[in-house]
């Protein structure tokens, strides 16, 4: 039979498993607004890409600094997520130290566990110090970096000092116990150890605190857990899968557009049978945008970027337009999307980030519906054409998302479907029109500089 006490955990970690299954399909359907992609080729070169990149932190250590400080709260959230799962299984059975019985290796464990938590606590210590006191300009300035992202980033690193903290006190209360009843002490921990007096010898307020460590953590987790999807810290879960459906073409090589390709192959062969268009659920044909104006012109891939992007900002620190002074950010039009992807669908379940400050974005979109798009409502032209698509963007993102491809997306709307090209650009387009390239000369006149430049002997 289950204790009460294991009844009242089962509650809540059914509770706050539910509630996070719940939120994740609510994410999953704002994803799959946007279009379908094919995206199954070379499985083992994306297997790959994710051991390298996601699971070993590849990009990151372009930074050592900041590298090695995630590289601790990186390993720390795997391994001390072994003893999560035994709290789950304590808590379930009314247990205590459930792989206690594997000895040795469960004391090594436990010892691995308490030096990561501490460097746990370190690095989050030294990433406050760089966001609030340094303040590194990357991860403070910009337009983009309004209220929420900021509160959000602190609210991160506070709430894993907590959790550690707690994981620390349940430690310590419990080891001490042990000493006081002789007992022997399953695992090792060499932290605990150095405070095992802090909390006095009396075993009433010692089991008190231990239990109160053990359901303060455990809680903090699952409630952790939950607020996960409204926060920048959802990469934890979305760099695996975002990383293995990364773009494996070179980064210069740009898609075409599929209904484009279709006609010219049947303008270059009659016999050339284009497939059916696409149909909704109704069987009407689906209209296909040259270009994408709202989210649900974007790649389901495009729209995954969005909740996996870290806001780190390396993208925009490298981006050579706004080096330059220009509108771009391309950490703005990562997070542009995400915020005009959750107006169209679902918003977070407990926490809406356009709830916390003024400036938290609603202002930025246009106040009449038909206005309200992605395309001008949250991205301006200006902004898109500042882009040179020189990829610095994407090959600097630890997560592999694929900037530059939703700016030409844009792009692609702006000069198919509103012909609203810069001037030059137009000029360009009407010279290739003309004369099959770029300058304004007729095919005829090409080698003239060839005979200009020609001296006979």
């Amino acid at each position: 039979m289950f204790k009460i006490e294991s009844i009242i955990f089962i509650i809540i970690a059914g509770l706050g498993i539910g509630l996070f299954i719940w939120q994740i399909r609510k994410i999953r359907k704002n994803i799959l607004l946007g279009r379908d992609l094919e995206l199954a080729d070379n499985p083992s070169e994306r297997i790959n890409k994710t051991l390298l990149v996601a699971f070993g932190q590849q990009k990151m250590f372009k930074r050592m600094l900041p590298a090695v400080l995630h590289l601790f709260v990186y390993v720390g959230f795997l391994v001390i997520n072994i003893e999560v799962i035994e709290i789950l299984i304590d808590g379930v059975f009314g247990t205590h130290r459930a792989f206690g019985f594997l000895g040795g290796l469960y004391s090594a464990l436990m010892f691995i566990n308490e030096i990561l938590a501490a460097l746990v606590i370190v690095a989050c210590v030294m990433f406050l110090w760089r966001r609030n006191v340094t303040k590194v300009p990357r991860l403070a300035s910009g337009v983009e970096m309004r209220a929420w992202p900021k509160m959000d980033a602190n609210a991160i690193l506070v709430i894993e000092i907590v959790l550690m903290l707690a994981l620390f006190t349940f430690n310590i209360a419990g080891l001490k116990l042990v000493q006081l009843e002789g007992g022997e002490v399953a695992g090792s921990y060499p932290i605990s150890q150095l405070f095992v007096n802090i909390f006095g010898s009396n075993p009433e307020s010692l089991h008190v605190i231990e239990r109160a460590g053990w359901w303060f953590h455990i809680i903090g987790i699952l409630a952790f857990m939950n607020y996960l999807p409204s926060s920048k810290h959802f990469h934890i879960i979305m760099a695996f899968p975002n990383v293995y459906y990364s773009k494996l073409l070179p980064k210069g090589k740009f898609t075409t557009n599929a209904a484009i390709t279709h006609e010219i192959k049947a303008m270059l062969d009659p016999s050339y049978q284009p497939p059916a268009p696409e149909a909704d659920a109704e069987g009407n044909p689906v209209i296909q945008r040259f270009g994408a104006k709202d989210v649900e012109d974007l790649t389901w891939k495009q729209l995954m970027d969005s909740y996996t992007c870290t806001e780190c900002g390396r993208c925009t620190a490298v981006c050579p337009a706004n080096i330059t002074g220009k509108l771009l950010s391309p950490r703005k039009i990562v997070m542009d999307t995400r915020d005009r992807m959750e107006e169209k669908g679902e918003s977070p379940v407990i926490f809406d980030p356009a709830k916390y400050g003024k400036d938290a974005g609603t202002e930025r979109v246009k106040t009449t519906e038909e206005e309200r798009t992605l395309l001008r409502g949250y991205i301006t032209p200006e902004e898109l054409w500042a882009c040179t698509t020189c990829n610095a963007c994407t090959e600097s993102c630890p997560v592999n998302i694929d900037q530059v491809s939703t700016i030409m997306d844009l792009r692609r709307y702006l000069v198919l479907e509103e012909s609203a090209a810069p001037a030059s650009l137009n000029a360009m387009f009407t010279n290739i029109e003309n004369n099959g390239a770029p300058w304004a000369f007729s095919p005829s006149d090409r080698f003239n500089w060839a005979e200009e430049l020609y001296v006979p002997n």
